[in-house]
């Protein structure tokens, strides 16, 4: 299970580290922030060492003055032990009681109270709500019979509080750190609010979830950095790096070496001697390094720096982007733009970078491109539409700009959905659609599906939802069925292919699937092939040569036979040999002939063999 250590230190840390990238900002304009934290019964096993005092003294360095925030914890009970609020001194006082308080666990599990909780103090910005889990709703039962109180607080959330939090300017990050949390409700609340959700298997995918979150909430700048390099250009107040170490080497077992970092005149900083001016926080996993007013040029990194390092920086000429949503669907495109401002007003035309360009691209959690386009200036703005994405997952958006001495990038995690959901019920025989794209439903969107050849309509039901019967399935076999869609938006009508959907994708056998069992075709299907006729048989041009191999087999069997008959007679013959060459000359000669008609043999079968697959095997139709 997830180390908690890790789980705090990212929940308080990481807004900590952003924040300092972060250029000034009237209170009122900064989005609120307020953590929300699981700690039911299971998260007893996840901080053994309760290392929660640790973050917390972090949080209280690193969060600077004016910046609101606020921590609730949640079991069976909601408590807000870090109310919401400016960081002053006197919350930096209470912050630094509170760690007796994480300690107390409780045996239940409350998410709606939570949120609700957590979204009811009033504020003039946006509220992000972060929300941790590890497992699902789980009710007392003083409240209701379960499980039936379980999903009415579930429908509750995802039909009513969601939908009004949305509507109040609220976001919901959800992040699901266990195998056992619901995964489907906290992409749901985050989908509904224009969110992130994530589920995390590690303290370094959790890390890259909490970035990924406070890169949505506090849009920055960065420069790219490619080759553990970036370039500086004249006039930025300054830039931070946050330096993330590479795991350590494997195959020698040592760490890597500390961070360097080297000016553009070639002067190398270290965490013991930093650049002037400059503060440098160095930690077992990262390096954060703040530099003011940095000398214009090339910079480099070194010291085993991660990959997912980045460079923000601070400066009056800023990129700004619209049109990018928290969540994208498959089969539709996404409409971009974006400008540059300089204090906080828009650039005109004639003052943009020569050579301007600016492009978006969209990348998998792998790190592939799945799509691009360069967007097109229009006066002092930039327009264009990013082709639909591929696939489902967590994906990067990154929008560039470069032009004569300038490089910007604005990198937003969104999250990739299919258009509509597709749930297998088994149990009631049926396929339970769902629209999740906003303008889909039953007036413009019609669906089918295929199961082995066969053409299955959905039948409307509920609200954005349809119902596909299914025959009597065997559950022992994994099977696709395929699903479309047909779309009429804005006079335009267009067919959507949905992801196939696998009924019972545990089954013991696996019809068009690469996982599936490698024997199918000749154990299910031998018996049932029709051969068809042939004018040359390889049967009968190899029959003479498999008498003889038969003939072959039997020799060893008749010599241990027959061997005390021809034992006198080998040992008089081994003796002639002795004296006559010729003997063992002959002996040869038999063996190489004998080796080589096996080999003219071999490549008969398999030449028989390969014809009788290509011609005489008639496929099953499914």
């Amino acid at each position: 299970m997830l180390h908690k250590s890790w789980l705090w230190l990212a929940v308080l840390l990481v807004p900590a580290l952003l924040s300092g990238s972060l250029p000034a900002a009237p209170l009122e304009q900064r989005p609120d922030v307020r953590v929300i934290i699981d700690v039911s019964g299971s998260m007893r096993h996840n901080d053994p060492e309760q290392l929660a005092a640790e973050a917390l003294e972090l949080l209280v360095a690193l969060l600077p003055s004016g910046a609101r925030a606020g921590v609730w914890t949640f079991g069976e009970r909601v408590e807000n032990p870090l109310p919401q609020g400016p960081v002053t001194s006197a919350w930096r006082e209470q912050a630094m009681s509170l760690a007796p308080r994480l300690g107390e666990y409780q045996q239940f599990t409350d998410i709606e109270s939570a949120i609700r909780d957590a979204a009811a103090p009033e504020t003039d910005g946006h509220r992000h709500l972060v929300l941790l889990t590890d497992g699902v709703i789980d009710l007392s039962p003083r409240l209701g019979a379960k499980p039936g109180v379980d999903d009415v607080s579930r429908r509750t959330l995802l039909e009513s509080l969601g939908p009004r939090l949305a509507a109040g300017d609220v976001a919901i990050h959800a992040i699901a750190f266990s195998d056992e949390a619901d995964l489907d409700l906290v992409e749901r609340l985050s989908q509904q609010t224009g969110g992130l959700s994530a589920p995390v298997e590690s303290p370094d995918a959790l890390l890259g979830a909490f970035l990924n979150i406070f890169d949505r909430i506090f849009p920055s700048d960065r420069l790219p950095l490619t080759d553990d390099q970036f370039l500086v250009e004249p006039g930025l107040d300054g830039f931070t790096a946050l330096l993330f170490r590479e795991a350590p080497d494997e195959a020698d077992g040592r760490e890597r070496a500390p961070a360097v970092l080297i000016a553009p005149d070639g002067r190398r900083f270290t965490v013991d001697v930093p650049p002037d001016g400059a503060t440098w926080r160095s930690e077992s996993r990262y390096d954060l390094i703040q530099v003011p007013d940095p000398m214009p040029g090339q910079w480099r990194l070194e010291g085993g720096v991660d990959k997912d390092s980045r460079i923000t920086i601070v400066s009056p000429l800023s990129l700004q982007t619209s049109g990018v949503p928290g969540t994208l669907y498959l089969g539709f495109d996404v409409p971009l733009e974006a400008w540059l401002t300089h204090d906080g007003d828009v650039l005109g035309q004639d003052a943009l970078p020569a050579h301007l360009e600016v492009t978006a691209i969209l990348h998998d959690d792998k790190g592939s491109t799945q799509s691009a386009v360069v967007l097109e200036q229009v006066a002092e703005r930039f327009t264009g539409t990013l082709p639909a994405p591929a696939l489902t997952g967590t994906a990067q958006l990154v929008i560039q700009a470069e032009g004569q001495g300038f490089r910007r990038q604005r990198i937003q995690a969104v999250n990739v959905l299919p258009a509509i959901a597709a749930r297998h019920e088994a149990e009631n025989d049926r396929v339970v659609l769902t629209a999740e794209h906003p303008l889909l439903d039953h007036d413009n969107t019609r669906l089918h599906g295929q199961l082995q050849g066969a053409r299955l309509d959905a039948e409307p039901q509920a609200a954005r939802r349809w119902l596909i019967g299914l025959p009597e399935l065997d559950p022992g076999l994994s099977q696709p069925l395929l699903l479309r869609a047909e779309v009429t938006l804005d006079g335009e009508t267009r067919e959507l292919r949905l992801p196939r959907l696998v009924l019972f994708p545990q089954g013991e056998t696996a019809i068009d699937q690469a996982a599936g069992p490698a024997a199918l075709g000749i154990e299910r299907f031998h018996e049932e092939l029709d051969l068809v006729p042939e004018s040359s048989s390889p049967a009968s041009q190899s029959g003479g040569m498999d008498r003889f191999l038969s003939l072959v087999e039997r020799l060893p069997r008749l010599a241990q036979s027959q061997w005390d008959d021809w034992r006198p007679i080998l040992d008089r013959q081994i003796e002639a040999g002795r004296q006559d060459p010729r003997i063992w000359g002959l002996v040869l000669l038999v063996a190489v002939v004998l080796l080589l008609l096996g080999l003219t043999w071999r490549r008969q079968q398999r030449r028989g063999r390969q014809r009788f697959t290509t011609t005489r095997r008639e496929e099953p139709h499914v």
